[in-house]
């Protein structure tokens, strides 16, 4: 079984998170590259996964497939609204982050676990359909479209409740998924969220009818992450 380091970072600008999971990717890159150079040092020794949640300002962030396009207002406006804007290295198209949404930051290496991203999307997104199982809601998967999803069959009330987005170097992952926990969701009316039009987005407030504690839905997040990955969880 792996042992993951679970990390709150509270609430952390989103450069400082991204230059942070930057170091411990870096990291553990430049460790497996030491032990292949040295392949009598013990493998197992080398890497550390570790699992980051934290709370960002307003942003929104393009991932680097993304259509600029898809941000709906210009930058006076962002700049009017208290709003930052990156280009990320991450998979996906834009999203934004905010108050009342829990981001996942998973730093894994998996040739520890299985080299596949697909498998490993497929499993992030088990772990909020786990999560959201807990409150009475069923969470989907719509075909074509990584993430999570309330009702993505029925025409007209498609909504998506998290939003994913990777980056692996040498099967060292970095950033991850966006779980709608009691987020102000007019914010993703500046943008086609994940370039998808036509669908909405949703919250677990907006679902279940009132907020609901982050500290609650993070200790779940971290121990259906732990079931899904089959990994000890440290901290």
């Amino acid at each position: 079984m792996e042992k993951v380091l679970f990390r709150d970072l509270g609430k952390m600008e989103y450069g400082l998170a991204w230059d942070y999971q930057e170091r411990l990717l870096g990291e553990n890159v430049r460790i497996k590259s030491e032990w292949r150079k040295n392949e009598s040092a013990p493998a197992a020794a080398a890497t550390t996964h570790y699992l980051l949640f934290v709370e960002h300002p307003p942003v929104y962030t393009l991932g680097k497939s993304g259509h600029i396009e898809n941000i709906l207002i210009d930058e006076a406006q962002l700049k009017e609204r208290g709003m930052q804007f990156f280009r990320t290295n991450r998979g996906g198209d834009i999203t934004f982050h905010g108050p009342g949404q829990i981001v996942g930051y998973p730093v894994l290496d998996l040739e520890k676990f299985y080299t596949d991203i697909g498998r490993y999307l497929r499993e992030l997104e088990a772990v909020i359909i786990l999560l959201l199982a807990d409150y009475g809601l069923r969470g989907e998967r719509s075909p074509g479209e990584t993430g999570v999803w309330i009702e993505p069959s029925v025409a007209g009330r498609e909504r998506k409740i998290c939003a994913i987005g990777v980056r692996c170097s040498r099967w060292i992952t970095m950033h991850g998924f966006a779980l709608n926990v009691n987020t102000d969701l007019a914010n993703f009316g500046h943008i086609v969220p994940c370039g998808i039009q036509d669908k909405q987005v949703t919250s677990l407030e907006r679902e279940l009818g009132h907020p609901i504690p982050l500290e609650e839905v993070k200790e779940k997040l971290k121990r259906h992450f732990g079931k899904v990955f089959g990994a000890e969880m440290i901290g």
